[in-house]
């Protein structure tokens, strides 16, 4: 709904404006909250067999043995010890002393919440290695649940038309059917989409970032894969700004042609590779025909796979250790505590009528006075050392202007330090942005793990016409 704006008398008294400084780019602050799980020692990986990996020539298992492949070798040390073509990255993963490995089996399903040994809350990353059957109604509530309260998912897909099972699905229209068609998020949630392309060959070279913990992690540096039949993603950063292309296919960057990328949503991480080829190590079970990827000289396959593990399991970008306490860090996260814990301009926070709250009464409502004003809104917050963390918020953007290029009313959430120094711009919104309903937005903050830091919002309206960024059910989760 279009919001008619409010007056200046009334945003005095009202707390809705609140909401609108959160998205500005108000800082948020660190809160004593109650630790809500603690994270295990070791990183626990699941990868799916549930969705015909087996299928055709596929033989994406890291063991036959499942859900356990110790059952098959308990002291592995080399990529036959396990059965499967992807054992290589499983038996690498082991060797490390710092990973817990299961399969979900062939036959069982995708859960979030039950009491299955094998349900994704007993997980810290769920691995989906080409997947050719379509992910269930309940299966992708599940997985979009599981990341966004904190999972980590790996999405590997194949070129279109890699139909193993004959199901009239390929991996491609496998995955963006569960980031389109789910009851979780369908609005483009990840900030990507899996292009329908075959493409032979090509070794897609790593950008330039040398603090990037994928392409720079414990497992080594990562300067190229391989494509050997498989696509590529288009990203979407406006509809999720954290998406990130990592390694690019040859003559492309930006937003098209990315081979791989990362994104995160709500409090969980996503990555996306493109071709299956990568993490094939060319051994598996007999009549199959597989290809190794995993050792190709012109590559880097295994450093990818392997620190994007480690990153999907919050064990890297900030300096996670597996030990941080997991948490929720914001005070009065959802404002329903009224103006208390958090500095923001009066009326900011409220409870008005004219902008409806996501969940609650109370919102944070910058800017919709139409008339030239700026509003803050922030937090300061603790990230402990060895975290990984993530500030989320929803946020609704409501305009009278009709502009489609000029952004007259912004708003910003940015990072600063005890000082006041701004530390990093995690994104600007404006008037273009307007959208129904609220969109969830969420940031990496790892790198920020060890330090004090504010998070703030700043809503600037110009003079005329009103622009309303409204904020709700903000979060900054750690673990």
């Amino acid at each position: 709904m279009l919001g008619s704006g409010k007056s200046p008398r009334r945003r005095l008294v009202s707390g809705m404006a609140v909401l609108g400084v959160l998205a500005a780019g108000t800082a948020v602050q660190a809160v004593h909250a109650a630790p809500t799980a603690t994270a295990a020692t070791t990183n626990r990986v699941l990868f799916d067999n549930a969705h015909a990996e087996t299928a055709g020539n596929a033989d994406w298992i890291i063991s036959t043995s499942q859900p356990d492949p110790l059952g098959q070798n308990s002291s592995p040390t080399s990529e036959t010890s396990w059965t499967g073509a992807l054992s290589s990255w499983g038996v690498a993963l082991q060797k490390t002393g710092k990973y817990s490995l299961k399969t979900l089996p062939s036959g069982s399903s995708i859960t979030y919440g039950t009491t299955s040994a094998t349900d994704l809350m007993n997980f810290d990353t769920f691995v989906l290695p080409e997947p050719n059957v379509l992910l269930t109604a309940a299966e992708k509530t599940a997985v979009m649940n599981f990341v966004k309260n904190g999972g980590g998912l790996f999405l590997i897909s194949d070129h279109t038309g890699a139909d193993r099972n004959s199901d009239g699905e390929d991996a491609v229209e496998i995955i963006n059917d569960l980031m389109t068609n789910n009851t979780v998020d369908s609005t483009d949630p990840f900030g990507f989409s899996v292009d329908s392309l075959s493409i032979s060959s090509d070794y897609p070279a790593a950008i330039t970032d040398s603090t990037n913990a994928v392409l720079h992690g414990s497992f080594g540096t990562v300067t190229k894969s391989l494509i050997a039949s498989g696509t590529t993603a288009t990203l979407k950063p406006a509809d999720n700004s954290s998406v990130k292309g990592l390694l690019y296919r040859t003559g492309y960057s930006g937003n098209t042609g990315a081979f791989f990328a990362t994104s995160t949503f709500g409090s969980g991480r996503v990555a996306f590779w493109g071709d299956s080829s990568p993490i094939d190590d060319g051994t598996g079970q007999s009549g199959n025909t597989l290809y190794d990827g995993w050792n190709d000289s012109g590559a880097t396959n295994a450093t990818l796979a392997l620190n994007a593990t480690e990153w999907l399991s919050g064990s890297s970008g900030g300096g996670g250790t597996g030990t941080c306490t997991a948490a929720q860090l914001l005070a009065n996260p959802g404002f329903e505590s009224g103006n208390t814990s958090w500095t923001a301009s009066s009326g900011v926070i409220t409870t008005s009528s004219s902008e409806a709250a996501r969940t609650g009464s109370y919102k944070a409502w910058l800017g919709g006075y139409g008339s030239a004003t700026t509003d803050t809104l922030s937090q300061s917050v603790t990230i402990p050392s060895g975290c990984a963390a993530t500030l989320s918020f929803y946020l609704h953007i409501d305009t009278a202007e009709t502009t489609t290029s000029t952004a007259y009313d912004t708003l910003k959430a940015q990072v600063l330090n005890s000082s006041g120094t701004v530390l990093g711009t995690l994104a600007t919104y404006s008037n273009l942005n307007a959208v129904g309903g609220y969109t969830l937005r969420s940031f990496d903050l790892s790198s920020y793990a060890g330090q004090t830091v504010t998070i703030k919002f700043t809503g600037v309206e110009g003079s005329m016409l009103q622009t309303s960024f409204v904020i709700d059910d903000t979060a900054l989760n750690v673990r």
